[in-house]
């Protein structure tokens, strides 16, 4: 059932907890087919929920501030790329060749955004030129599954549309039988006790060090989140991997932006670990491990680490190693077939199973950081899109659960009275407002996003740990 009973009881908390959430539900909102509204509404209410126990343990605080779940402002930060101006400009949002397209038998889905999958794709199909004509005629004559397969061999991303007992059949939908977030301890490190709040606003993760190692979109959300609740985040990137400047600036609030190359710069890498208290991987399994950076590893550099992973796929499967996004998923799993017609696959009214996860993935951070204060560790958090979206499918027809503090009902009307400006050294932005909120908790980020890789690589905070 996609509820927060279901999802705070995956993260470890107590129940008792529940009671002190409580719901606008807004009828409009995340309008699906599939329970997104209720699947959004569980994933940031855990995430408030973990932000508002750890603000208590920190502050000494008798009892676990009020959350309150707003449906409006959740459907609004689930689609924060879309609600993105910068000077009035609307935001890019999918490149030409990512798209749905028609194959001899069926349909599939490309992603192109970036320069060098663009490359791989038109490679794949015999060197085309950069032209959609061509692409959609090229395509037209070949299967679903041997257009998947061939751009896959060729290191780009398409993958083939199934309905949802095609995607059973096929042996990465084991996935679903794994925990929707897997957590853990890594050792039995005494961790490195975090200070007590004092003042408002009350930030859960002030002084917390977070290095940044994701991409696009969930790992980024994640980790936006955590800055929002106070975390110093510190986002590294390869230099040669420039991001997306639309979707930089939707998810650089609060956060500062490096480069570092791990392949040459890794005693600055080293430096940074040797201070952080979390870091936040959004790379395929296994792809950072040559560095040294699987949790094991990083937990034995820097015992009293918290390693938090997001992936398309999972970490298990053949499909474990491959790149993926939000669209490829929901095309792979059923969802764009459920959500589609007869003449046409659909898709979910967000990227709901990017913005889904990375709650997901910051609420498990949090959750840690307060197992930590009672028991240390060195802790770990693995989530994957396409577990999300086997729960997302489980959900189909379920209705909402109790176990929330309460719940008013009225009309979503649009997303203006969930959306700023403000000025930035980007532009004038307009954005989303943060859906995570709870009593005495902060109401929006405190700086807003710079150009990418323009600070410099090192710490902002200066905090002392005690033990």
């Amino acid at each position: 059932m996609t509820s927060i009973t279901f999802v705070w009881s995956e993260l470890g908390g107590d129940p008792a907890r529940l009671a002190h959430v409580s719901t606008v539900v807004r009828e409009g909102a995340l309008r699906a087919r599939l329970p997104v509204r209720e699947l959004g509404r569980a994933c940031v209410g855990a995430c408030a929920l973990a932000g508002a126990e750890l603000a208590a343990r920190r502050a000494g605080l008798a009892r676990v501030p009020g959350v309150r779940v707003d449906d409006g402002a959740v459907a609004t930060a689930f689609t924060s790329e879309r609600q993105l101006s910068v000077d009035g400009r609307a935001p890019e949002a999918f490149a030409p060749l990512s798209r749905l397209w028609r194959t001899a038998d069926g349909w599939v889905r490309t992603h192109a955004n970036y320069p060098h999958h663009r490359e791989r794709l038109l490679k794949a199909l015999g060197g085309l030129p950069q032209d959609p004509g061509a692409v959609e005629a090229a395509l037209a004559e070949r299967s679903a599954r041997e257009v998947e397969d061939a751009v896959y061999a060729a290191g780009g991303l398409a993958v083939a549309l199934r309905t949802p007992e095609e995607w059973a059949a096929h042996e990465q939908a084991a996935v679903a039988a794994r925990p929707l977030i897997e957590r853990g301890r890594l050792d039995g490190t005494r961790a490195r006790a975090l200070p007590p709040l004092h003042g408002a606003p009350l930030l859960p993760a002030a002084g917390v060090r977070v290095l940044d190692l994701t991409r696009v979109l969930a790992g980024p959300v994640a980790t936006r989140t955590l800055a929002l609740l106070g975390a110093d985040v510190l986002r590294l990137d390869a230099p040669h991997l420039p991001e997306l400047p639309d979707l930089h600036a939707d998810t650089g609030f609060g956060k500062r932006s490096a480069l570092l190359d791990l392949t040459t710069d890794r005693r600055a890498f080293d430096e940074l670990l040797a201070a952080a208290d979390v870091v936040v991987t959004g790379y395929r399994p296994g792809t950072l491990d040559r560095f040294g950076l699987s949790p094991e590893a990083l937990a034995e550099r820097r015992p009293g680490l918290v390693v938090a992973q997001v992936s398309a796929w999972g970490a298990h499967g053949p499909w474990g190693g491959r790149r993926g996004f939000d669209s490829l998923v929901q095309v792979a799993t059923g969802i764009a077939a459920v959500e589609g017609s007869a003449e046409r696959p659909g898709a979910l009214p967000a990227q709901a199973l990017d913005h889904g996860t990375g709650y997901l993935l910051a609420a498990a951070v949090l959750r840690a950081l307060t197992e930590q204060s009672y028991d240390g560790g060195s802790r770990f958090a693995r989530v994957a899109l396409a577990r999300t979206a086997a729960w997302l499918m489980e959900g189909t027809g379920a209705e909402e659960e109790d176990g929330e503090g309460g719940k008013d009902r009225e009309i979503y009307v649009g997303p203006e009275a969930w959306l700023a400006e403000t000025d930035s050294p980007l532009g004038r932005l307009r954005y989303a407002l943060p859906a995570v909120s709870f009593d005495g908790g902060p109401g929006d980020w405190t700086r807003p996003p710079g150009p990418w890789g323009s600070d410099p690589t090192g710490w902002a905070s200066r905090v002392e740990r005690a033990g």
